[in-house]
């Protein structure tokens, strides 16, 4: 109970003090505040995971009813998530933020918003009653809208804004739809109804509430094509939000859909293909988009699509496995996607701080215009570096065992399937061995047109690297996104209790190793030490072979040209020129050119920019549709004050008629009945 009373208490008491202290005070009274959170959370996720599940009742009230609270394994693995999210987050945030220190009014909100935005998803990933639920939902969709327009100035950031407030209220409605029919049907706002109604009611009724809270969820975690927002509203958002938002806030998502998957016992076979399908269909649109774009932070939105693709395929493949009874496959794929889940918000966060770094120094995200910047930012691309291969699932990187968990799985499916589950695990596979392909095309192109080459914009001011201060949590992500891609054993453990809530088994077959491929894992974690101590070792004897040589720096040979530009090096479209040739179909790209002519041409221009086409077809097309709907009835706005109080008489009239109608109609219809 104290606990609970202190993780309500600290907030309030921080909110309250944060607009009254200098900035120096309100940076350390946030993260005071974030930390002590984490470390009072942390400690009852850490009991979870051991077996001592946190369980607490709270009064409520006469219409929610007595709220409970619950923290078992798989609450905790995401509140661990989610705190490390936010400690390093928050600490970056804290320097990152130094350059808006001549805006103190605009810094208070922030700060509050940080705050309520933690303990709002940590609450929802406790809280067990749907109305509640409700309440901690809107707070954070309504703490994540306020941190995303933090530069309101911007009519882009504002527009970005209110694109994700609309459709997380969407995201609402379809969550309030499920809760309603379970409250309507059960009387009880509390989970277990929704347990307890779907056994009474298996079959069409469970699926159609399961696909419900699915919509609801999947609008929050980004599938396509639900995904529209993600792509504003990251870039829109200062770094070290849009790192939150891409590692932590869309990860709620996925732990409403899993919650709802150990609620709603369903069709696990036909709702596993479903996720599956969805989920392939968002990893594959994503990384085909991002591939496209100039923006490094919208780059990195639509990778996050790809990602909770990625996720998707293993709660796919989890639930296929409980449907088909197949221990290995379920236990596979759901420990797949709970890493995936934790190892995308590692190299995600990382990207999106190390771009923040990026944009601090050049005041620019445009892809085009940067380049060279590993002379100048070395540190920076060196974690920039680390977190791209291991978003492109390379050894010795965390994302390669989140993604060789979900092929084991697949593989040890292939033993015992049918000839249309052979087809389908071919195309599986076929789709993740694309995403891999695709993210590593992506990031080669976002890591060498950024960092390498030389400069293509000559900017007016200094380019330098950021303070160690403000480089410290990266390299915290990066040691653990290596320490997961070297010790898989140590987090696949942790993994166990909330396996087991899916699954039910007592001894989970990725444990021991054995027998299930995953043995491999070993050796690739062997081998990557040595190609570290190798690389290391080589490092060593070279500085040691130089030490007493002259560096001297000579132009690059230019194979002949005796003019070299920096215009001649790849641009980011360039680099992906017949790539857009051969997937066109699948995008929008508007170009805007001029084109070379003459000898020896003085001007050229070209530029593009790619468009989501799934956003043209349900947002665009609609809401301009909706749009022209509604100006039929813009006379009935004609500015002249008499309509408008004929309009007040109107609605008087109707209030007061159609009870009486109503009443007068079940009359008539009590006699037709008498006749």
């Amino acid at each position: 109970m104290n606990l609970v009373w202190s993780f309500i208490l600290i907030p309030f008491i921080a909110i309250c003090l944060i607009p009254f202290l200098q900035l120096k005070g309100k940076a350390i009274a946030v993260y005071g505040t974030v930390s002590m959170i984490a470390i009072l959370t942390n400690y009852l996720a850490i009991q979870a995971l051991t077996g001592q599940n946190f369980n607490m009742t709270l009064p409520g009230s006469l219409i929610s009813g007595p709220i409970n609270l619950q923290i078992d394994a798989l609450s905790a693995w995401f509140i661990l998530i989610i705190n490390f999210g936010f400690i390093t987050g928050g600490f970056y945030g804290l320097f990152y933020m130094k350059t808006y220190a001549d805006q103190p009014k605009n810094l208070n909100l922030h700060g509050i918003l940080f705050v309520l935005l933690q303990a709002s998803l940590l609450s929802l990933c406790a809280i067990q009653n749907s109305i509640a639920f409700l309440i901690a939902w809107e707070i954070m969709a309504l703490s994540a809208f306020l941190s995303i327009i933090f530069e309101h100035e911007k009519v882009a950031t504002i527009k970005a804004g209110i694109n994700y407030l609309i459709q997380s209220h969407i995201s609402i409605l379809f969550l309030m739809i499920g809760f309603i029919w379970v409250a309507g049907k059960t009387g009880s706002y509390d989970f277990s109804a929704i347990h307890s109604y779907s056994l009474a009611h298996p079959g069409p009724l469970s699926l159609i509430l399961f696909l419900f809270f699915f919509i609801g969820f999947a609008i929050k975690a980004g599938f396509v094509p639900f995904h529209t927002w993600l792509p504003y509203a990251h870039p829109a958002a200062p770094a070290h939000i849009s790192g939150i938002m891409s590692g932590i806030l869309i990860k709620i998502g996925i732990f409403g859909i899993l919650r709802m998957l150990l609620l709603i016992p369903v069709n696990y076979t036909a709702i596993g293909s479903l996720i599956l399908i969805i989920s392939l269909i968002s990893g594959i649109y994503g990384v085909m988009l991002a591939i496209l774009q100039h923006n490094l932070k919208k780059l990195l939105a639509y990778h996050s699509i790809e990602n909770i693709g990625i996720i998707g395929i293993g709660i796919g493949l989890g639930c296929i496995g409980l449907g088909i009874n197949n221990p290995v496959l379920s236990s596979l794929g759901f420990a797949g996607a709970l890493l995936h889940t934790l190892n995308h918000s590692l190299f995600k966060s990382l990207l999106f701080f190390t771009a923040g770094n990026v944009y601090q120094a050049t005041h620019t995200l445009d892809i085009e215009k940067l380049g060279g910047l590993v002379k100048k930012m070395p540190q920076t691309s060196i974690l920039f570096l680390i977190a791209a291969l291991a978003i492109c699932g390379l050894p010795p990187f965390n994302g390669f065992i989140s993604e060789f968990i979900l092929y084991t799985g697949l593989y040890n499916w292939i033993h015992n399937a049918q000839m249309i589950s052979l087809i389908s695990i071919v195309f599986i596979v076929m789709g993740l061995a694309f995403i891999g392909g695709l993210a590593l095309m992506c990031f080669t192109k976002a890591f060498g047109v950024v960092f390498l080459g030389n400069p293509r914009h000559t900017f007016h001011h200094e380019v330098k690297e950021v303070s160690g201060f403000q480089l410290a949590p990266l390299y915290a992500i990066a040691a653990l996104i290596i320490i997961i891609g070297l010790f898989p054993k140590l987090f696949l453990d942790l993994l166990i209790k909330p396996v087991q809530l899916f699954t039910g088994l007592q001894q989970l077959p990725f444990v021991a190793f054995q027998g299930n491929g995953l043995e491999v894992l070993v050796s690739v974690s062997h081998a990557s030490w040595y190609l570290i101590g190798l690389v290391l070792i080589l490092l060593g004897l070279r500085k040691w072979l130089l030490r007493n040589r002259t560096i001297t720096v000579m132009p690059t040979w230019g194979c002949g040209y005796t003019a070299p530009t920096a215009k001649i090096q790849y641009t980011a479209s360039s680099f992906v020129k017949t790539y857009s040739k051969l997937f066109g179909m699948f995008f929008l790209i508007f170009k805007k050119e001029k084109e070379v002519q003459g000898i020896f041409p003085t001007d050229a221009h070209l530029e593009t920019k790619p468009y989501d086409k799934i956003e043209k077809w349900l947002i665009d097309y609609p809401t301009v549709n909706f749009k022209l709907f509604l100006d039929r009835f813009r006379f009935f706005q004609n500015g002249k004050l008499q309509f408008y109080i004929l309009y007040g008489i109107i609605f008087i009239i109707l209030i007061i008629s159609i009870p009486l109608l109503y009443d007068k109609a079940i009359q008539f219809i009590e006699f037709l009945k008498q006749l």
